[in-house]
């Protein structure tokens, strides 16, 4: 039977207007819009015409139904910059990602979910030690984030947008936690974004943070926090303050040279007057929309070692991609970046996870 909700989010995402789709598989719009609304059901060559044009296998479109987000639950990281397009395709994606997400978990013992509810706590800087006492990872830097968040049970994704708007989004679903990242900007800025949808996660569980400035700002301050806790800070920070301690310090804490000077301004280690001066001496030397000798972009050890698993057992990404009923592209779009795997892992890569 053919299914017109996975017409619909391949379209969406695609970014295609059902016009734009009618055009490039030959249909009417009317045809189109018909089939969405389920109002009859199209014969295989009619299928076959939206296959084509959307570049998804005929098996996807009589499919059961996609996994459903809750889209009031859904936090963007830039929500005011998303167009309705943007903010389809992103939701469409994490449609995709649930469905690999059941996939992998009938497959594999993933680690077990591990997190706080922290939605009755209005102060970010609490928040944010709170969690850390209860990972018992003291006030130390965090040597990697994404390993951490994946050790306590997130289930994390990449999105494939290649757009600075889209910069990352999260939600729960039956009670586990996703987080879908873009590797559009810096490895710096990457890690605050994990750690800022993480303070979505424990903050905002049971709340609609969509649009409402205050809650970006939470999840801000608590991004701040968690990776740069305020008496390490105060602790390791000598006087004067330059622009060259600013970089040193960053590599630190792995986050940007802006970040870094904003947390010493919140921390009243800079006067308004120096984290202006200092800012416009970042901007000059390219830190404003760089950082210039960075880090290395996060990997996720989940990933890796489920395929490197996967591999070992003769099972290519276009195998699961077929058995998802799913485009290759989609399926490297959601893991191949994260994992940092080609198509053939390292066959010495011990899986961390077994198999079920």
């Amino acid at each position: 039977m053919f299914n017109p909700k996975r017409l619909s989010l391949a379209r969406k995402r695609r970014r295609l207007t059902a016009k734009a789709l009618a055009e490039l598989a030959g249909l009417a719009i009317d045809t189109v819009l018909r089939l969405e609304k389920g109002a009859h059901s199209p014969d295989d060559m009619t299928i076959a015409r939206l296959a084509r044009a959307l570049a998804y296998p005929h098996s996807f479109f009589t499919s059961s139904d996609p996994m459903d987000l809750d889209v009031d639950a859904v936090s963007f990281r830039s929500f005011s910059k998303l167009s309705v397009r943007e903010r389809e395709a992103a939701i469409a994606a994490g449609s995709l990602g649930l469905q690999l997400s059941a996939w992998v978990e009938e497959r594999f013992a993933l680690p077990q979910i591990k997190m706080l509810d922290l939605s009755y706590e209005t102060n970010p800087e609490v928040a944010a030690l709170n969690l850390r006492q209860f990972w018992g990872i003291g006030e130390r830097p965090i040597g990697d984030m994404l390993g951490l968040l994946e050790t306590h049970g997130v289930r994390v994704f990449s999105l494939s947008e290649n757009t600075a708007a889209v910069n990352a989004f999260s939600f729960w679903r039956d009670n586990k936690p996703y987080i879908f990242l873009n590797n559009f900007k810096t490895a710096e800025s990457s890690i605050f974004d994990t750690a800022h949808e993480l303070g979505h996660l424990v903050m905002h569980k049971h709340g609609d943070p969509k649009g409402i400035r205050s809650s970006e700002r939470e999840a801000d301050a608590f991004a701040s926090a968690f990776l740069m806790p305020e008496r390490d800070v105060i602790a390791r920070i000598p006087r004067p303050i330059t622009v060259d301690l600013v970089l040193r310090a960053k590599q630190r804490w792995r986050v940007s040279a802006m970040a870094m000077a904003y947390r010493m301004k919140a921390l009243r280690l800079l006067s308004d007057y120096q984290y202006k001066s200092i800012c416009i001496e970042l901007g000059r030397r390219g830190y404003r929309t760089a950082e210039p000798g960075g880090i290395e972009r996060e990997t996720s050890i989940v990933w890796r070692k489920m395929l490197s698993h996967l591999w070992s057992e003769r099972t290519t990404k276009a195998e699961i991609a077929r058995d998802l009923n799913m485009p290759l592209d989609e399926l490297e779009g959601l893991i191949w970046n994260l994992a940092a795997v080609g198509s053939h892992p390292d066959r010495n890569d011990k899986p961390l996870l077994h198999a079920v």
